[in-house]
C-alpha cells in the first residue's frame, strides 16, 4: 500500500494519493468574492492540483460542493458547466453548509483517479 502526500502542512495536505487515486482538501475561492468568481478560481486550483499529482479533469471521480446558500446554485453552476469535460462529468453532490469563515462562498471537495 502506497500513500504519497503532495504539499504537505502542519494540519492538512492538499494533495493524497493512495494507489490509484487522488484526494484533493476542500478547495476555497478568495475570501469576498461572489460565488461565480470563488468557484472560477476553485476549479483552476483543482487544474493545478490535479496536474501536479500527474492527472487531470477527465479523470475526477467525485466532486463534493458545499455552498454557503443554496439559492447560489444556479451562479455555481453556471461556472462548474463550462469547466466539467462532457462525457467525463463525475458523480457530484451540492449541499448547503456553513463554511469556516463567512466570506467564503463555496468549497469543492475532489477525488480523482492517476
Amino acid at each position: 500500500m502506497t500513500i504519497r502526500r503532495i504539499d504537505v502542512g502542519p494540519r492538512m495536505s492538499d494533495i493524497v494519493i493512495h494507489n490509484n487515486t487522488i484526494y484533493l482538501a476542500g478547495q476555497v475561492g478568495t475570501p469576498g468574492g461572489n460565488v461565480a468568481t470563488q468557484t472560477k478560481e476553485i476549479l483552476a486550483t483543482i487544474d493545478e492540483l490535479l496536474a501536479k499529482a500527474g492527472s487531470d479533469k477527465t479523470k475526477i471521480l467525485q466532486a463534493i460542493i458545499w455552498l454557503a446558500d443554496m439559492s447560489t446554485f444556479a451562479e455555481m453552476n453556471g461556472v462548474w458547466d463550462g469547466w466539467a469535460p462532457q462525457g467525463h462529468t463525475p458523480a457530484r453532490a451540492t449541499g448547503e453548509a456553513k463554511l469556516a469563515a463567512p466570506e467564503y462562498k463555496v468549497e469543492i471537495i475532489i477525488t480523482a483517479a492517476l
